[in-house]
């Protein structure tokens, strides 16, 4: 690890309160990111993976750590978050819904609209700009967002299990859209997945996080040559390893939370 990552990470945790009950939703997460790196988040259900991204992404404020985002450039965001759904506006088209931040930060009309065309056309929307959410399918809503997200021009995506309410075969085809974008562009990239195939065919790293409160217990490289095939992660003896390892601490996880 560099001595300076994109994102740093220490001591976080988050307790939420209700009435008299607390509860720890994430606890010492501790975390250095480089620039340009794909990591993705494991994790059962309720530990905290969400919570950890809308702190960064200033949606949340910790209750005690503390990170830091090494911003580059000054005239763009420094981040950008991707829902699982509901993340584009019913009432603007298509088009206007992948303008949206870049008219926001107020740029030149010609440069919103050739930013705009340009990452339509990468998701496959070019024919379907002037339709309304309301016409479109889950997967191209998702496209959607992917493109709004990669217009706006952030230095890190934030990316809340974007794909995990998909039919196998959207998913499978925006995956191969994302690394495809990410492999031009050089993001960084948090995302979030129980997926554990998703994972390792995305991914440069996978931290596994523990059962509420959540905690990150252990991480693992992944060092499949890009570009990747989908089909790699199960054909590759290393990979099936890792997969294997990832299903038994999720199982143990589980399990030690229901005892």
């Amino acid at each position: 690890m560099s001595q300076n990552p994109k994102i740093s990470i220490q001591q976080l945790t988050k307790v939420f309160y209700k009435r008299q009950n607390s509860v720890t939703a994430i606890e010492n997460i501790s975390l250095d990111i480089e620039e340009g790196e794909f990591v993705c988040i494991v994790g059962p259900s309720g530990c905290g993976k969400t919570t950890l991204l809308r702190i960064l992404a200033g949606l949340e404020t910790q209750s005690s750590g503390h990170f830091s985002i090494q911003q580059s450039k000054k005239d763009r965001p420094s981040q950008s978050m991707v829902f699982q759904e509901k993340g584009i506006l019913p009432w603007l088209t298509v088009e206007e819904n992948v303008a949206f931040g870049l008219k926001m930060r107020h740029l030149p009309k010609a440069q919103v609209k050739e930013r705009t065309d340009y990452f339509l056309k990468k998701v496959g929307l070019g024919k379907f700009s002037k339709m309304y959410p309301k016409e479109l399918s889950g997967g191209m809503k998702q496209r959607v967002s992917i493109a709004r997200a990669f217009a706006n021009d952030p230095e890190i995506l934030l990316m809340d299990e974007p794909f995990g309410a998909l039919d196998e075969q959207n998913k499978y085809i925006l995956q191969e859209e994302l690394l495809s974008i990410w492999s031009e562009t050089k993001k960084t990239v948090i995302f979030i997945t129980h997926s554990i195939d998703e994972a390792l065919y995305l991914s440069d790293r996978v931290i596994l996080m523990s059962a509420q409160p959540g905690k990150i217990t252990a991480e693992m490289k992944v060092d499949l040559p890009r570009p990747r095939k989908q089909e790699d992660i199960r054909s590759n003896p290393e990979m099936a390893a890792k997969f294997l390892e990832i299903w038994k601490h999720l199982q143990e996880e589980v399990q030690g939370s229901r005892r």
